[in-house]
């Protein structure tokens, strides 16, 4: 499988919302190869987080958020499980589950109908090691176009998570104990 010619496929390769998103895919398996490579002896497929971290976020174009050249249709927070849809029509239905459980650190279903989510009434929280990992690396990098290669602290990330409760920041702090992360 080779995700940069599935991206490709969806956009355009001269595009800046390309470059935008092939930056922070980069970075994004970058830091999951590394923290994979931590807690190896829990057994993570690299070659799975190398190409599902590219993959994360394809859904993105489907979505409204114009400051990173996103024109689409659907709030922005819909872009996961717009990205299963995607990878499941590509064949790929295990990199598709990593699309639609990264958001955030995860959603469950009774957050999506309490708060009346604009998404379909399912559970999207990471549930393999490999999707926990991807999603964990993933809160530590922006798309936005000033912070792209910024890596953010575990400290900003707790503050930025905690507007959506404390639950958040706890899933997020077990991970960095689980992670080893500094």
């Amino acid at each position: 499988m080779d995700p940069l010619a599935v991206i490709r496929k969806y956009y355009d390769p001269d595009s800046e919302l390309y470059a935008i998103l092939v930056t922070h895919s980069r970075l994004v398996a970058q830091k999951a190869l590394a923290v994979a490579r931590r807690v190896a002896y829990l057994g993570p497929d690299l070659k799975f987080i190398a190409e599902a971290a590219l993959l994360h976020d394809i859904g993105i174009f489907l979505t409204r958020f114009p400051e990173i050249g996103c024109y689409g249709s659907h709030p922005y927070i819909c872009h996961g499980y717009l990205g299963r849809e995607l990878l499941e029509k590509e064949g790929f239905p295990r990199h598709a589950l990593v699309c639609e459980r990264h958001v955030g650190v995860g959603i469950t279903r009774a957050e999506i109908e309490t708060r009346r989510l604009p998404l379909p009434a399912r559970d999207m929280v990471p549930v393999t090691l490999e999707e926990e990992i991807i999603c964990f690396a993933d809160k530590f990098f922006s798309k936005d176009k000033g912070q792209l290669t910024r890596e953010k602290t575990p400290e900003e990330i707790k503050s930025s998570l905690a507007k959506f409760g404390p639950e958040k920041v706890a899933r997020f702090a077990a991970w960095l104990e689980r992670f080893g992360e500094k």
